[in-house]
């Protein structure tokens, strides 16, 4: 990372992330996840609009902030899901959403519009479960019977994509994308031993045990190397580095056991109160607006098929167990996209097998789905919203188990 980080553009970015959250504040009933005001406020300072900002300016903290971005989302994810009805749902609607995807960007790419065939695929079927946690757990949407399908269809919709694009479009060799998938597997072996050597008593043990808050902070500061770490393996946004975070963030939730309360209260106040802020700010300024604009029917095409491909699916799995509003929600929550779309043209722009207008309308798409698919599924649970608010207080950035 060759960025330097500019103060004044710094602190226009840090203007939005405070501004975002008081505006919903003011505005209770306002249907707009907070993540699409930080979006349109990074693109109204940034240098198409006002100017104020740049994307290169900050680049270096936005990246630690994807890094928390899947960190969280990993950290969300309880792999137990999958041998459970939710994830098995998941599981089945997420390789039905694929093979729709096959057979739609096959069509595409024999009408000549689609070129990269794989990257285009993969993109219909992801879910931007990061990006939506902090609006689901604004509205309370994690919460119950349908928390718990939403959490194993969103985790899904992004650890199996990721994956997939890993091995399949890296931009290191396929032997290295599997070498590093077997490094997080060794990580998550070492961490399983650190743990026990720590439970198992010792000055160590008592070290950690007693660092663990105050101005110590030792497991904060060990879930921050471990971050950097992973985001030091970039050169710059590496995808496998989001493979590592978000890996990491399932190794992490294992790993922290009888802590993980503490421990995923100070991850959130690190990453939502800073860094996951600051990359979606930063989204926002480095949004080729004129590459949309100039194609709005492409960048719909692709929005209508995220949604038909990787949500509609949602409505014949999870019959007989979720009603059809909650269904109608579960197909508009995991047709929501963003960071891997990044990602997947990023690759695609890299290796020159994307068409540049396929990379902006699918980017466009992205941002798109994040605009309105979430705020319809708020709509849909306004009474169950007003319910809670009702009810009372919940706990700040409580999370559904």
């Amino acid at each position: 990372m060759d960025h330097n980080l500019a103060p004044a553009s710094l602190v226009a970015v840090a203007v939005v992330a405070l501004a975002a959250p008081i505006l919903v504040g003011l505005v209770p009933r306002l249907p707009v996840p907070q993540v699409v005001l930080l979006l349109v406020g990074g693109i109204l300072i940034g240098p198409q609009v006002l100017g104020l900002s740049s994307p290169e300016d900050v680049q270096v903290l936005a990246d630690v902030g994807l890094g928390f971005v899947f960190l969280l989302a990993g950290y969300e994810i309880d792999l137990r899901w999958f041998g459970q009805d939710a994830g098995r749902r998941a599981v089945v609607a997420w390789f039905v959403s694929l093979a729709l995807a096959l057979a739609v960007t096959g069509v595409l790419a024999g009408t000549g519009l689609v070129d990269a065939f794989v990257p285009v695929a993969l993109a219909l079927t992801t879910t931007a479960l990061g990006t939506l946690l902090p609006i689901l757990r604004d509205r309370g949407l994690l919460t119950g019977r349908l928390g718990r399908y939403l959490l194993a269809a969103g985790g899904a919709g992004e650890l199996f994509p990721v994956l997939a694009i890993a091995v399949f479009l890296g931009t290191q060799s396929r032997f290295a994308a599997l070498l590093s998938l077997a490094a997080v597997a060794v990580l998550g072996v070492l961490l399983g031993l650190a743990r026990r050597v720590v439970r198992d008593g010792g000055r160590l043990s008592t070290v950690v045990r007693l660092g663990q808050h105050e101005t110590a902070q030792i497991t904060l500061r060990a879930t921050m190397l471990l971050l950097v770490v992973l985001v030091a393996l970039a050169d710059r946004f590496h995808l496998d580095a989001v493979l590592g975070a978000f890996l990491a963030g399932v190794v992490l939730r294992h790993w922290a056991g009888g802590a993980a309360p503490a421990l995923e209260s100070k991850l959130d106040a690190v990453g939502y109160g800073f860094f996951v802020p600051i990359f979606f700010v930063y989204s926002g300024m480095a949004l080729d607006l004129r590459s949309i604009a100039g194609t709005p029917l492409r960048m719909l095409l692709f929005f209508a098929l995220m949604v038909a491909v990787r949500g509609l699916p949602a409505l014949a799995v999870y019959r007989g167990v979720l009603s059809l509003r909650q269904r109608t929600q579960t197909v508009l929550i995991t047709a929501t996209s963003l960071p891997l779309l990044v990602a997947l043209t990023e690759i695609g722009r890299r290796s020159g097998t994307m068409l540049p207008e396929n990379a902006a309308a699918l980017v466009g798409a992205g941002v798109l789905t994040v605009l309105v698919l979430p705020t319809l599924a708020v709509v849909l649970d306004r009474p169950a919203v007003d319910a809670v608010r009702t009810a009372g207080p919940s706990r700040p950035g409580g999370r559904s188990r």
